[in-house]
């Protein structure tokens, strides 16, 4: 029998980018390893209250609605993926220097809301040549974007401890270096040959996405992501009030992001075990029972670290879970527009509402209990929303529903 002709004939298919994507994806994550968690006490330092930094939060984030919907379009017109992720992150870098020159809220604003804007572009195409990238071979997806989660490790334990040290300007000082760090490894990835629908396929994705159990999925992901807001949002100065030091802040969501980690290792045999219905049903529960311990028992140091391996449902089987759901329940031709629907209504929409409530209530932390407590009820609410279908509604693909 002879064996099959060799697929792998480009350099998009090579050892070399397969470490500059992992590269990319350690440097992007890192990024968000560096803002997430200590953007709030940066903006604290200046002298912000916790109305503003929830406001600011809250504006910045509605960039994530229109952003991504704009780059895949664009994307799909162009086909320059490779082109519009590289756009993204020197754009992305640009206009963060602007931070280092504005004091004022809606300086601030303007700095974080454009950086955001351009950032939007950067992920979905990295995911999309990182797909494409891998396809033709034997390396795994999961490989390389496991190097994604040890960057947020690596730069959100490093910041952290540097916090004790050095002054509040410290996270924006490190997040300018890895933005320009994350442009130049940009440069050297290598897009393959992408596939094109023609135009016959295109145009029609809301006859699937207005149905039943896409709705259910959408609504519940979006009120997940509002239940977030004091997360994001006050966190680190959460555990700062209650004498926490920043090198325990650090390793505390490192740790949450470590157990996203080994969760992405077991996601596909535990979808094909239980189903999408089941895992998002958990998922929310177990992220309502999270906010209701930090709300509770958050001066309990062992009620934290057992709170935050939670986070393994909260965001790696919930993330996991939801694109195979996408993936499946949608035609290929609608893949990344049904992605972007997903960022743009839950993490853009869901992720403003969260942060502007948590930053109304929180009070310079005098109502932090509440606000975790709300944030309970709001992730409880998502599990029952998703009563709204039966299980086999979206553990079947598109073309069974037919």
């Amino acid at each position: 029998m002879t064996s099959p002709a060799p697929q792998v004939v480009g350099p998009a298919h090579q050892p070399l980018n397969f470490l500059l994507l992992a590269i990319t994806y350690l440097l992007y994550f890192g990024q968000l390893g560096v803002l997430v968690p200590y953007l709030g006490i940066f903006l604290d330092g200046r002298g912000f209250t916790s109305a503003d930094i929830g406001n600011l939060f809250a504006v910045i984030t509605l960039s994530r609605i229109i952003g991504p919907s704009l780059w895949a379009s664009l994307a799909d017109k162009t086909g320059r993926t490779a082109f519009i992720l590289r756009a993204g992150c020197l754009l992305s870098a640009l206009s963060f220097t602007s931070v280092f020159y504005f004091s004022g809220f809606w300086g601030l604003t303007l700095s974080f809301g454009l950086m955001m804007m351009f950032w939007t572009a950067v992920l979905p195409q990295l995911e999309v040549i990182t797909m494409q990238s891998v396809a033709p071979t034997r390396v795994s997806y999961g490989k390389i974007r496991l190097w994604g989660s040890i960057g947020f490790i690596v730069f959100t334990v490093a910041v952290g401890k540097a916090l004790d040290v050095f002054s509040s300007e410290t996270p924006v000082i490190v997040s300018m270096g890895v933005l320009s760090a994350l442009f130049v490894a940009s440069l050297f990835i290598r897009q393959p040959a992408t596939p094109r629908y023609s135009e016959g396929n295109r145009g029609s994705v809301w006859r699937y996405v207005t149905r039943r159990p896409f709705v259910v999925f959408l609504v519940s992901a979006t009120l997940l992501q509002i239940s977030f807001g004091p997360y994001y949002g006050f966190f680190a100065l959460y555990l700062r009030d209650l004498q926490y030091t920043g090198q325990q802040t650090g390793f505390l969501i490192a740790l949450g992001v470590a157990a996203e980690v080994g969760i992405f290792l077991l996601a596909s045999r535990l979808i094909s075990r239980f189903g999408v219905w089941w895992l998002l049903m958990v998922c929310m529960l177990g992220t309502a029972a999270r906010w209701y311990a930090f709300a509770s028992f958050a001066h309990y140091p062992w009620v934290v670290i057992a709170a935050q391996l939670i986070h393994a449902l909260s965001f790696g089987l919930t993330h996991a879970a939801s694109v195979h759901f996408i993936h499946r329940f949608l035609p290929a031709q609608y893949h990344s527009r049904g992605q972007a629907l997903y960022i743009s209504v839950a993490f853009g929409l869901g992720g403003a509402l969260g942060n502007y409530g948590a930053g109304q209530l929180w009070e310079q932390g005098t109502n932090a209990e509440l606000t975790f407590m709300l944030a309970a009820f709001t992730g409880l609410l998502g599990g029952l929303i998703m009563l709204g279908c039966r299980p086999q509604q979206m553990n079947h693909s598109v073309s069974v529903q037919a």
